[in-house]
């Protein structure tokens, strides 16, 4: 098998293989970063926003936009269900 990949390739074609495709096509297009994630760490309890920015040491602003961009790469429609995703993908 890994001779046929190679002779494959050394020819121009392509190899894929199919675990790795199968993998790609079930995770998320786009990780939150590790800010967005420490953000939504801190949201987890269901605390507010003023509550996280004090203990995260930002500003009320920066904080809504953390959890508004981890909200939006994970494709949810709320910080808890983002919370829950990132929990599920092993990120929290």
């Amino acid at each position: 098998m890994l001779a046929d990949v190679v002779r494959r390739v050394h020819t121009g074609g392509r190899y894929v293989d199919p675990a790795l495709a199968a993998d790609a096509l079930t995770i998320p297009p786009c990780a939150p970063t590790p800010r967005e994630l420490e953000t939504l760490r801190a949201a987890e309890d269901g605390s507010p926003v003023a509550a996280i920015a004090r203990r995260a040491h930002l500003s009320s602003g920066t904080v809504r936009n953390y959890l508004a961009l981890a909200v939006q790469k994970l494709g949810v429609d709320s910080r808890a269900e983002a919370v829950r995703v990132a929990r599920e993908h092993g990120w929290l």
